[in-house]
């Protein structure tokens, strides 16, 4: 199964600058997209559908902000929205495909631009930290892509 991952950085962006010709040239079975900027009903699926994808989105409740996405050329047996975790959730950030031996995350993790956000990104690590860890319990086949916001060193 090949499974890839792109923060799109506004997903209707990428779409008029050549997506749709990169994923028909990857022909992945998977991908996940991180920062979206749009919500479901802003984004034109009739290309992607085109390709043998079904389209999986999960908007922040904030408009033009973060998002996640799935696309699968396979039905999921499972689809999992956020992760049951109120503060974080609400800013779309985290979305699950279960297949029979393999499952996949999208993730984004918040960037830590200012000291409210930094301090919500620390906060944000540790329980998907936690959460990633609980869940391999239940699914030790599980691939996280993402975005993680993260560098090796102060840039």
């Amino acid at each position: 199964m090949k499974v890839i991952s792109y923060n799109v950085n506004g997903i209707r962006s990428a779409m008029s600058k050549g997506l749709v010709d990169y994923l028909a040239e990857q022909n992945a079975d998977v991908v996940c997209f991180q920062e979206l900027k749009a919500l479901p009903e802003q984004i034109d699926e009739e290309p992607l559908r085109a390709m043998g994808y079904e389209c999986y989105w999960f908007s922040a409740q904030k408009k033009g902000y973060s998002g996640v996405a799935i696309l699968c050329k396979s039905e999921p047996k499972n689809i999992v929205f956020g992760t049951g975790i109120e503060s974080m959730d609400f800013e779309g950030r985290n979305l699950r495909v279960d297949f029979e031996n393999l499952s996949v995350m999208s993730m984004y993790l918040p960037s830590g631009t200012n000291n409210d956000r930094l301090g919500y990104k620390f906060q944000y690590m540790d329980e998907i930290q936690d959460y990633i860890v609980n869940l391999r319990q239940e699914i030790p086949h599980l691939v996280v892509c993402g975005d993680y916001n993260i560098c090796h060193e102060a840039i």
